[in-house]
């Protein structure tokens, strides 16, 4: 189901563009905003009559995020919630202590030295 899903979102991707590409320019946008005869017809002028393009491009557009919603949610949850941080080690393996000497096993300490007769510093 999520392979089909993710082919008909790609389809519809490459649809919804050809579908923009083929619409011609309104004159507006940012164009507009700088002045120029296309700033009063875009302020003033009245709603232009929605041709199949239009429709098409909203209808695409709509499907393109209903689709990119639905698989988001079929992915987050068909995935166990994991942290990145927590990695499990692999069994029979004692992680390496960061200091050397500390947080290792316990080990028998090595036996003094006998003490010698003679005091030091003679």
């Amino acid at each position: 189901m999520y392979g089909f899903l993710l082919a008909v979102l790609v389809l519809d991707g490459i649809f919804m563009s050809i579908v923009i590409l083929l619409q011609s320019g309104k004159g507006g946008g940012l164009a507009a905003v700088g002045g120029g005869a296309a700033m009063t017809e875009g302020i003033l002028g009245g709603r232009q009559a929605t041709t199949m393009l239009t429709r098409a491009t909203w209808t695409t557009g709509t499907i393109f995020m209903v689709l990119a919603l639905v698989l988001s949610i079929m992915s987050s949850r068909s995935q166990a919630p994991e942290s990145v941080i927590q990695v499990p080690t692999p069994a029979g393996q004692t992680p390496e202590p960061v200091i050397p000497g500390f947080g290792a096993d316990p080990v028998t300490p090595a036996p003094a030295d006998p003490p010698s007769a003679a005091p030091p510093g003679n």
